[in-house]
């Protein structure tokens, strides 16, 4: 037996305490509520962004399918392509129906997801940062496809002047982009920074081998 574990590394056999806990089961037990405090938040949080995805994929469908201008009676090809707010539009207006889609889908899946400890480390993190990602274009899309469309039916001498409030609409948008902007880096330096190497240097009175 002796030799059998001198030719074996020493990560190669588990860990236990006094209890007979290994270090994984003993960090599941103590991050309990943690776990679950983490989950409420996260469902909440995603029947919200669920929400606004929703409306947001109502409102780019049907801008999507409200061509301005109307289409040519004799081709059935816009009257007003080639423009170039008729290219932001129609390119802003698909955006906004995939992204808005996309994130209905991401922040759906979170509210379905069991909470497993083992999805905390980088299933829901990743899904959540993807799902507010997709919101925030999907919104923006929305905002500009709307000045886009909205601008064919302003008189010439007023297109200068509707500039300070197609800004001002955005506004909110920002101030409330502005306001996610820590947990969206958070998310994002959760996803790309290095777990530290586990050590098994393990104290001989805390910890024993099990054969």
């Amino acid at each position: 037996m002796m030799l059998v574990k001198d030719s074996m590394p020493p990560n190669f056999f588990e860990r236990y305490n006094e209890n007979g806990e290994t270090a994984k089961q003993l960090f599941i037990k103590t991050h309990q509520g943690l776990a679950k405090e983490g989950g409420k938040w996260l469902a909440k949080t995603s029947e919200s962004c669920t929400l606004v995805a929703a409306l947001v994929a109502t409102v780019a469908f049907a801008t999507s399918t409200a061509i301005p201008g109307g289409p040519d009676q004799r081709t059935g090809y816009p009257l007003l392509e080639g423009r170039p707010a008729f290219n932001i539009f129609a390119v802003t207006s698909l955006v906004a129906l995939c992204s808005s889609v996309t994130a209905l889908v991401l922040f759906l899946s979170i509210l379905t997801s069991r909470f497993q400890e083992k999805d905390f480390a980088l299933d829901l993190p990743r899904k959540l940062l993807l799902g507010l990602t997709t919101l925030f274009t999907s919104i923006a899309s929305v905002l500009v496809s709307f000045c886009a469309g909205h601008f064919f039916i302003v008189e010439n001498e007023l297109k200068f002047a509707v500039y300070p409030i197609y800004a001002a609409t955005c506004l909110p948008v920002s101030f409330f982009a502005l306001v996610q902007l820590p947990l969206y880096l958070d998310l994002s330096l959760a996803m790309i920074r290095k777990v530290p190497q586990r050590s098994y240097k393990v104290h001989s009175h805390g910890m024993h081998h099990h054969y």
